[in-house]
């Protein structure tokens, strides 16, 4: 039960017994319709940054020891714990409606659930009981995520500054939450960075000249990282000869030659967790390396990033994606959604329309990357010409091999201090062996060999939590008693994908 359920229950008796009469209202159905979409936007954020493990592990690594979380915390925690912190830094301004909206952001980023509109009075009651404040104390003493260095601070903005695109998103929804909670807007473009005492010189939100890619990056640099990648053979053949062709198109150019035409769009076809993102990502940075685009940054987004519910609002947001995309990648992940709904008045047509007009608008410094499983992404192009015409590059990513999920399963403990035994790694090779003769199109590859990394873990926390001498050793073994049957993994995973 949600924290604002179980405060309602409490004191339903009360209520029912009780006219509310015409008490003014502290917040409306208007009011939480406009905390509703700004909750679903930050899930929306928080689900793409969730997919960056190294960031998550690097959050995870600023903790309090003593709130330690064995499975990780993510980054909805990350966000509810900074806007505690500026929920305490505000609370000489702290009234009913600003403790209510602290209550909503808690019930969605750590329960995933929403405050019933229809009880908007009730509500108004609730926050102004004893009991309410009481539970609302609880939340700030148990989910601040106090640092291990004990200061009281900011966990998130700081783990992504060097990645401006979703850094700006951050620092809006954190003076959302201001706005909402307190009233309180912020006059200049910088003031939250000092509110939060981020460093001002790591913040350029508007700076629309900023390369977005750090000085020290090189193309170098970025192959580099495109072979350090598990697997993906092909798709690292076909970026080493797009960029062949590209390196050909300015030496033609400079020496005034003409060029046929060709798109930086492109289609990246294949099963979920396979590097779609990882590579989207790097190649919009080859882009900018070589003069093709101005800034090198990616923009993540998916259906629910640009299709709305109402008229006119889809427009915006695909406007919004292309703004924030301009100089670097839009990556639009299961692209074909945008197409496939069952719902009789969807604006996925609108958003498609809108998208083409503006890549046609900013075709000297935007590429659309959309991503998708083979068939329907495929289907997808087909279904509108001016996506056929501006998609004619594809890239193929196949299922990772057994041999190459031990591999990143192998990564995953090596950036978290864990060592596998002989005979774990033995039994890890027939799970996967397993799960990779018995894949569907929908094997989550990377992702499941994270989740059962995460598995693993939990499972050997549970062997040694009691005995009497935990040595660094012990803390850091992996052993076969550790990981599940290969055949319940197997159960697990079809399940998951149901």
């Amino acid at each position: 039960m949600s924290f604002l359920e179980e405060s309602f229950q409490s004191i339903k008796g009360f209520l029912e017994g009780n006219d509310l009469g015409d008490k003014p209202l502290l917040f409306d159905k208007t009011f939480m319709r406009g905390l509703r979409s700004e909750l679903e936007s930050i899930q929306h954020l928080c689900s793409i940054l969730n997919k960056d493990h190294e960031l998550i592990a690097k959050m995870n690594e600023t903790v309090d020891p003593e709130k330690k979380n064995p499975l990780f915390y993510k980054t909805e925690h990350f966000f509810l714990s900074d806007v505690i912190y500026a929920y305490e830094q505000l609370l000489s301004k702290e009234d009913p409606k600003s403790g209510f909206v602290l209550g909503y952001y808690y019930d969605v980023l750590r329960n995933d659930h929403f405050a019933d509109e229809s009880a908007v009075a009730a509500l108004n009651q609730l926050v102004t009981g004893k009991e309410f404040r009481q539970h609302l104390l609880k939340i700030r003493k148990e989910h601040d995520l106090t640092p291990a260095k004990g200061k009281h601070t900011v966990i998130f903005a700081p783990a992504i500054q060097d990645q401006p695109e979703f850094f700006a998103s951050l620092l809006e929804h954190y003076e959302q939450f201001i706005s909402c909670a307190f009233g309180m807007k912020f006059k200049q473009p910088g003031d939250s960075s000092q509110f939060f005492n981020l460093e001002q010189k790591k913040v350029r939100v508007n700076d629309k000249k900023d390369n977005q890619t750090t000085n020290h990056d090189s193309l170098e640099k970025v192959l580099a990282e495109l072979n350090q990648l598990i697997g993906l053979k092909e798709v690292k053949a076909d970026v080493n000869e797009l960029i062949n062709l590209l390196e050909i198109q300015k030496k033609r150019t400079a020496k005034g030659l003409k060029n046929i035409e060709f798109s930086l769009h492109t289609v990246f076809l294949g099963p979920p967790g396979t590097g779609k993102t990882s590579v989207a990502r790097l190649l919009s940075r080859i882009y900018k390396h070589l003069g093709f685009l101005s800034k090198g940054q990616t923009y993540e987004t998916d259906r629910e990033g640009l299709v709305a519910g109402y008229v006119g609002q889809t427009a915006t947001k695909v406007d919004k994606a292309v703004e924030e995309s301009l100089g670097g990648v839009l990556f639009i992940d299961e692209a074909y959604s945008l197409t496939q709904s069952s719902m009789g008045s969807d604006y996925g047509a609108e958003a498609v329309n809108t998208l083409i007009k503006r890549m046609e608008d900013h075709r000297a410094d935007l590429a659309v990357v959309v991503a998708g499983y083979t068939e329907p992404m495929q289907q997808f192009i087909e279904s509108n010409p001016g996506l056929r015409s501006r998609f004619n590059r594809y890239f193929h990513f196949d299922h990772f091999k057994p041999e190459e999920l031990i591999e990143i399963f192998v990564s995953f403990c090596k950036s978290s201090d864990f060592v596998l035994t002989n005979a774990a790694e033995e039994k890890l090779t027939d799970t996967f062996s397993l799960l990779y003769e018995k894949k569907d199109e929908s094997f989550g590859n990377a992702r499941v060999a994270r989740n059962l990394f995460e598995k693993c873990i939990q499972r050997q926390a549970n062997r040694i939590v009691k005995l009497p001498k935990l040595t660094q050793k012990v803390l850091k073994t992996i052993e076969e008693e550790d990981i599940p049957e290969p055949t319940d993994t197997l159960e697990e995973v079809k399940m998951a994908s149901e």
